[in-house]
């Protein structure tokens, strides 16, 4: 396969922005599914994603995005009123493989968590997806949040947040491997040799460590872009450890434009323990925008969707958010108590929301009202000049590379974004009008991994020459 290295070609020319499209099927408002422009039966049905990931691809969105959970929390089921549509969905990794074939340049980018998978399986799942959509694979590196995940693998309980951290680096590490068993000639096909690969070129992992012993080698051959891209979602310590390590991508959760700031800079620095390249990670804050023709016109669309919220599905969604512990005997118009322990889940998150309610002086209903939107994310709202000031404050103040949108409803949020925020930011030069190259790499301006093999080879050639 010919390669261009992207990364150079893209520091010669103006940085712009990148952009994912991260799907849920009836948006990331909590409410959204009650919307009456939103289809009820959304989460299983195909057409719709597909018409998301084309909506996208039209725009030339970088991905679409994808999160997952190998179990549903009990705040989802123990009441009356549920609070989304997300207790029943498609698996993040068959979805892809169908939206493979209805599209053709837009990154395909899924959730696949290291905690309740096998790296083997991970492996090959993503190598062939990356086959299958021609170098469009990435691969969303969690260690769960849930408790009920670990029910469901023959656990008692989730393991502790620095094991499932330590389990992941070297079940990343171990992906990696499996993923360079075949250098990118190995396929010599010689039928009239009848000779099919060239054994030199196929490497035994042979990998033995604290958490798996995993002989190899993968039986795909090396994916269209050497390794899928590998993005990360933790902030916390072990999760920025993590990513500056072996990430490409980071998505989190940002509130305001100095704690951006910092969480960039911080994540960006760290690169060069891994004698790593700041340009070699792109970092983007999730951003939950609703749009509007005039900014009464957004304010409205906002409130519609505020006033959907039911107390009760508010107050267990902020539960879940800070780890479990329950709100529902405190007064929702009173202030969030004080002492809430830190929980094994995400805690990034549950300090990110635990400030902002104490900073800010908010009752249980305020917050739950600030999270309803996009359990934590950063939230705006305006005409599309105004949203775009805002993305452009952020990418051009060196807090992003980019941002994951996160639409309030689907397909109406998405629809909008498209249709009045993405022309502005083409106006402004800073979103490109059409794909330049047809991977995931290629989109995000990185470079395509060598083959280790073939390089240390290249690298004792170059040596006894």
């Amino acid at each position: 396969m010919t390669t261009t290295n992207t990364t150079a070609t893209a520091s010669r020319a103006p940085r712009q922005l990148h952009l994912n499209a991260f799907l849920m099927a009836t948006g990331h408002h909590v409410a959204g599914w009650r919307h009456p422009d939103v289809p009820r039966d959304a989460a299983l049905d195909f057409a719709q994603y597909k018409r998301f990931a084309q909506t996208a691809e039209r725009a030339a969105f970088d991905a679409v995005f994808l999160a997952d959970s190998v179990g549903i929390r009990s705040a989802d089921t123990s009441a009356a009123l549920h609070r989304t549509a997300r207790v029943s969905n498609f698996e993040p990794l068959t979805l892809l493989s169908a939206l493979a074939a209805a599209t053709e340049r837009i990154g395909l980018i899924a959730t696949v968590s290291t905690t309740y998978n096998e790296p083997y399986h991970v492996a090959r799942k993503f190598a062939s997806l990356d086959h299958l959509s021609g170098g469009r694979a990435g691969w969303n590196v969690v260690t769960s949040s849930s408790e009920s995940e670990a029910h469901n693998f023959n656990r008692d309980r989730h393991p502790d947040h620095a094991l499932r951290y330590e389990r992941a680096r070297e079940f990343v590490g171990v992906v990696a491997g499996l993923w360079d068993s075949w250098e990118d000639d190995a396929f010599v096909q010689d039928a009239a040799a009848g000779r099919y690969f060239d054994p030199d070129r196929l490497h035994v992992l042979d990998h033995r460590g604290t958490h798996f012993q995993v002989r190899g080698p993968l039986n795909v051959a090396r994916a269209p872009q050497g390794h899928p891209v590998i993005v990360q979602a933790g902030a916390s310590e072990p999760g920025q450890a993590l990513a500056a390590q072996t990430a490409e991508v980071v998505f989190t959760a940002q509130q305001s434009l100095s704690g951006a700031r910092a969480f960039y800079a911080g994540i960006k620095d760290r690169l060069a323990q891994y004698g790593r390249h700041p340009d070699e990670l792109k970092i983007l804050p999730g951003v939950f925008a609703v749009v509007g023709e005039s900014g009464a016109e957004a304010e409205e669309k906002l409130q519609q969707l505020q006033e959907l919220i039911h107390p009760e599905v508010g107050v267990q969604l902020l539960s879940q958010v800070i780890g479990g512990f329950d709100l529902s005997g405190y007064p929702v118009d009173g202030p969030l108590p004080r002492g809430i322990p830190e929980p094994n889940g995400p805690k990034s998150r549950f300090r990110l929301v635990t400030s902002l309610g104490y900073d800010e002086g908010l009752t249980i209903r305020q917050l739950y009202q600030r999270i309803g939107t996009a359990r934590g994310h950063w939230s705006i709202h305006g005409t599309a000049s105004q949203v775009a000031d805002q993305l452009q404050e952020w990418f051009e103040g060196g807090a992003a590379d980019g941002f994951n949108l996160m639409p309030p409803t689907l397909p109406g949020g998405l629809d909008d974004f498209v249709r009045l925020v993405v022309p502005e930011l083409r106006r402004r030069g800073l979103f490109r009008t059409a794909y330049a190259g047809r991977t995931l790499r290629e989109h995000l301006g990185l470079r395509r991994p060598p083959n280790r093999h073939a390089l240390a080879r290249e690298s004792g050639n170059a040596r006894a020459a």
